[in-house]
């Protein structure tokens, strides 16, 4: 059975920038299991970045605990933090690879400051340049590499001793979709192969949505929502939850002078619930917009459509999503 290794207890942490005091994060409480991979979303100035940093101490907070593996980082020692800093690794935006040293040194350097013996030290190096897909790259330096190729040198770098947690802050921020996309499935490929839990700050839904099996929702310093990704998805409670998720009702309604109709779809990936709607009714709509997703095979997300001025045309349509029991909400142009 899993079990929690990181724990936030009422963590709060305030800055203090000269006279004025900061809130950053307040009251977090949270819990990320074992072999997760967890994601921490927000926008700029949420608090995320702050709340990934108090989890190895690189920040200490305020108030409130974190427990690694049920351990309660406010109790030890720097010289004991920097043990446990060794069993969390961490990935940035900006890489920050040291640019003096070559690929391969890069990776060591880690195992330069735990004292782990030399040969031992390069042949962990090259295992993990071969996990990452850089094994022909150990003696480029990062002015050489892409900005994906170095975010894998910096992967393997965090791996280096061999960590149970990676933590990620905006990751792949940084880079185009389609490397961001390979930086993802490599992360995933290393929580399914090491069991390494992996936390993941993002402003971005789609990197939840990619890889993340539990999510939390950071908004002005404090976590509004937490759970699994699935269930978020379909059932958003909070109004930020629903932004990052789901289509705004509100922006078409003072575009179109008809009615529009938001239908909240869950269900089976392969019925096509708006053909055999327009087949039923002969009713005929527009998509205004819609944000459908798939996971497990289940459909989920919302679709907005322009109805017909015609107010029987209209009931067809809403007799067919009652009698199917579909959710829908209607709204109408001030």
């Amino acid at each position: 059975m899993d079990q929690s290794i990181i724990e936030l207890a009422d963590l709060t942490k305030i800055y203090k920038v000269k006279k004025e005091e900061i809130l950053a994060v307040e009251h977090i409480n949270l819990k990320i299991e074992e072999k997760d991979i967890f994601g921490i979303i927000g926008l700029s100035g949420a608090g995320k970045s702050t709340l990934i940093r108090c989890i190895n101490y690189l920040e200490k907070p305020t108030s409130g605990e974190v427990f690694f593996k049920g351990i309660p980082l406010s109790r030890l020692k720097e010289k004991e933090l920097r043990k446990i800093r060794q069993d969390i690794g961490m990935i940035f935006q900006g890489f920050n690879l040291l640019d003096q040293r070559t690929v391969l040194k890069n990776i060591l350097f880690p195992l330069e400051i735990a004292k782990v013996p030399k040969q031992e030290a390069v042949k962990r190096a090259r295992e993990l340049l071969q996990l990452v897909g850089l094994a022909d790259r150990e003696n480029a330096y990062p002015s050489e590499l892409s900005g994906g190729q170095k975010q894998r040198v910096a992967i393997a770098r965090a791996l280096a001793n061999q960590p149970s947690v990676l933590l990620c802050d905006e990751a792949t921020s940084a880079l185009d979709p389609n490397t961001t996309r390979s930086i993802l499935e490599l992360l995933k490929d290393i929580n399914q192969k090491y069991g390494i839990t992996i936390v993941i700050i993002t402003h971005e839904m789609h990197v939840i949505e990619s890889i993340c099996n539990k999510v939390a929702i950071i908004d002005q310093s404090q976590i509004k929502e937490v759970g699994f990704v699935n269930q978020i998805f379909e059932h958003p409670q909070t109004s930020i939850a629903k932004s990052f998720i789901l289509p705004d009702l509100e922006k078409w309604n003072s575009s179109f002078s008809n009615k529009i109709l938001k239908i909240n779809f869950e269900g089976n990936v392969v019925e096509p619930i708006l053909a055999k709607m327009i087949l039923e009714t002969k009713v005929l709509v527009n998509i205004l917009e819609a944000n459908v997703k798939t996971k497990d095979s289940k459909l989920f997300g919302e679709m907005l459509l322009q109805l017909p001025e015609d107010l029987k045309q209209i009931a067809k349509i809403k007799h067919y999503l009652d009698k199917e029991n579909i959710e829908y909400e209607e709204g109408i142009a001030q």
